[in-house]
């Protein structure tokens, strides 16, 4: 789970968001991701991984490393992180009317 607060300069962020989100697609026992922002700008994004070895190798990957770098240096005011275990996990969704 990571919530930040992004400062003014965005630059070259969502070119590198795009990029880091296609390639931890390939890291073993991803399984998703859910993000929202506020109107005010803070952001939280929950990544989904099957296992800590997953978390582990995302958070050793170069281009991630290198864009956590820059987002401390350029894109954060601030940020958390939080690596948590889902217990259980329930989902409603609508049905459609026809």
């Amino acid at each position: 789970m990571f919530t930040s607060l992004p400062t003014p300069d965005q630059s070259g962020y969502a070119e590198t968001a795009d990029r880091l989100g296609a390639l931890v697609r390939d890291i073993p026992g991803y399984m998703g991701e859910d993000s929202a922002r506020t109107p005010g700008g803070l952001a939280i994004s929950v990544a989904y991984f099957r296992d800590l070895e997953g978390i582990e190798r995302w958070r050793r990957d170069a281009e991630h490393v290198a864009a956590k770098e820059r987002g401390r240096q350029q894109w954060y005011e601030r940020y958390s992180l939080h690596i948590a275990r889902v217990e259980h996990s329930h989902t409603f969704r609508r049905p459609t009317t026809t």
